[in-house]
This record gives C-alpha cells, sequence and structure tokens, in this order.
C-alpha cells in the first residue's frame, strides 16, 4: 500500500470515528421522541452528510485495496441510510402533528443495530458493487442505474440541484403564495454579519401559522445543507447561503 494510500485511509477512519458520535447524538435526540428535537437533528444530518461527501469526493478514490474498499463501502452504506430514514423524518415532522412511537423505536433499532447490519447487510450489498464495479460490462449497467438515481435524488431533500429552486419549491410545498430572493439589508448585529441572502415569503391571507411553517421548514433545509439561517421576522429569514452573484 502506498504512502498516500495509507495516508487517506487513515482520514477515512478517522472520519469514521466522528460519525460515530454523530450517529450517538442522533440516538440520544431520537430517544426524546419529540417534535422540539427536529432543528438538532436536522443540524447533525448537515454534518453527517458534510463528512460523508468529503470521505466520497476527497479521501475514497484513492483508496486501491479491495479489502479495505469492502470494509469502507460497507460503512458508508449503513450512513447513506441512515441519513436518508432520518431525512425523512424531518419531512413527517413538517408534514404531520403527530408521529407514532414504533416510528422513534424503528430508528432507534436502526441505529442501535449498526454493527451488525454493517457486517451483514452492508457487507453483502457492497460485495456485490464492487465485484459488479470491476466487470466491464456490469460497470456500464451500474453507472447507468447511478445517473438514474442522481436524477431521482435531485427531487429529495439532500439533492444536487439548484439550492434556489430547492428552496422555493419547499416555500410553495408549505403554503407560500410568493417568495423572493435578495441581497440582504445592512444590519449592525454582530450575529447577522456575513449573512448574504434575505429570504422573503407571504401568503395571501396572512395566517400566522402558516407563515411560521414556512418559516421553519426553510430553516430546518438550509440548516440540514450546512448554512447559517436568523429568522428577522415571522417572513422573513436571512442565511450565508450564496444564492446571489455580486
Amino acid at each position: 500500500m502506498s504512502y498516500i494510500e495509507k495516508k487517506y485511509l487513515k482520514k477515512i477512519y478517522d472520519t469514521f470515528e466522528d460519525l460515530s458520535g454523530i450517529d450517538k447524538k442522533l440516538l440520544e435526540l431520537i430517544e426524546y421522541r419529540s417534535f422540539n428535537k427536529a432543528d438538532e437533528i436536522a443540524k447533525s444530518l448537515a454534518n453527517l452528510n458534510k463528512k460523508m461527501n468529503l470521505i466520497l469526493k476527497q479521501y475514497y478514490p484513492e483508496i486501491k485495496e479491495i479489502d479495505e474498499k469492502l470494509k469502507i463501502k460497507s460503512i458508508m452504506k449503513f450512513y447513506y441510510d441512515l441519513l436518508d430514514k432520518l431525512t425523512d423524518f424531518i419531512r413527517n415532522v413538517e408534514t404531520f402533528q403527530n408521529i407514532d412511537d414504533k416510528y422513534y423505536q424503528s430508528l432507534i433499532d436502526f441505529i442501535h443495530e449498526k454493527e451488525d447490519l454493517i457486517d451483514t447487510k452492508y457487507k453483502g450489498i457492497a460485495t456485490r458493487e464492487l465485484t459488479s464495479f470491476y466487470d466491464k460490462k456490469s460497470r456500464e449497467n451500474l453507472e447507468k442505474i447511478l445517473e438514474s438515481k442522481l436524477k431521482l435524488r435531485d427531487r429529495e431533500f439532500f439533492t444536487f440541484g439548484s439550492l434556489e429552486e430547492e428552496i422555493k419549491k419547499i416555500a410553495k410545498l408549505n403554503g407560500a403564495d410568493s417568495i423572493s430572493i435578495n441581497k440582504p439589508e445592512i444590519y449592525a448585529s454582530e450575529k447577522l454579519k456575513n449573512m448574504n441572502t434575505a429570504i422573503r415569503f407571504e401568503r395571501n391571507d396572512r395566517n400566522r401559522q402558516k407563515i411560521e411553517q414556512i418559516g421553519k421548514a426553510l430553516n430546518i433545509y438550509l440548516q440540514a445543507k450546512g448554512y447559517r439561517v436568523v429568522l428577522i421576522e415571522k417572513n422573513l429569514l436571512l442565511t450565508n447561503a450564496p444564492l446571489l452573484q455580486d
């Protein structure tokens, strides 16, 4: 194994240690079985997603040893499923007034069973994928499947699509009649320093509860993407998301 491969392998396993801390934190939050923990869960998800992307884009491509690739893919698959399950949870929090206790318990059980799932279910899936990947014909088919999955993922919570489009879509789905994205006004507060974008949303009926719902949905989405958000008014939030060009 080359020096570079050893270097990046260490970075991957160090990052897995960080991920292990995140899933323990998520477990603690889920065990509250409370809607009030949704914002904290979204923040942990954003951190999880960021670290996963770091492994996938920067570290994993440098690994050539098949046994190590298998271990890494098995662990990554668990965390991608965890990410999907908790993204679905955030959506449900925004949609429903009550969530069955069995739903919380299924998330808790999933995290508790992490090691068994990695050693059995995800190791098997990763083995099949790696075998296919190194077979030329199967690799071409796999690339087509991945391309279609990326297109589907554009319509999900963590997307590869336009951030502005996703913000507008979420606002509309939560009842906004109009939404505008502009440069923020100048605020003196240190808390608002480095905010890049002002997002204002309106409802024709001016229903306060519905407007608050829109703000909360956007807040959770942007924080899950790793951006800082401050709600200035019921229908105006500022974020450091770079949506506008100078």
